[in-house]
């Protein structure tokens, strides 16, 4: 499966020179770790983003999001946004900013 380059390099930006970043390729599309652990990813034109557990039911409440069920059953601590829901900007970087408050409170890898 193939990834949408375009949200990729609107997420780039979001990363540079605050958090130690990586992207490698999962889940058929591409995840952007953060200090070793997956933070938010790009599965075709969905943007993956890793919630945890305690704000995975708050965030489905958001539009335009349903349980990441990348396997066939759905994966708790892991929504998918679809493409409305981070069409604007501060959509996008809020999202981005629910992925790195789980991750950051995570010891780095």
């Amino acid at each position: 499966m193939s990834f949408d380059e375009t949200l990729a390099e609107r997420l780039r930006p979001l990363f540079q020179g605050k958090y130690k970043t990586t992207e490698k390729k999962m889940f058929g599309g591409l995840a952007f770790m953060v200090n070793g652990h997956m933070c938010c990813g790009i599965v075709g034109t969905n943007l993956v983003v890793r919630t945890g557990l305690d704000a995975f039911d708050h965030a489905l409440k958001r539009p335009h999001t349903r349980p990441m069920d990348f396997t066939g059953r759905p994966m708790k601590g892991f929504v998918y946004v679809a493409p409305a829901g981070y069409r604007l900007g501060r959509d996008l970087k809020s999202w981005t900013q629910l992925g790195l408050d789980f991750v950051l409170s995570k010891p780095p890898k």
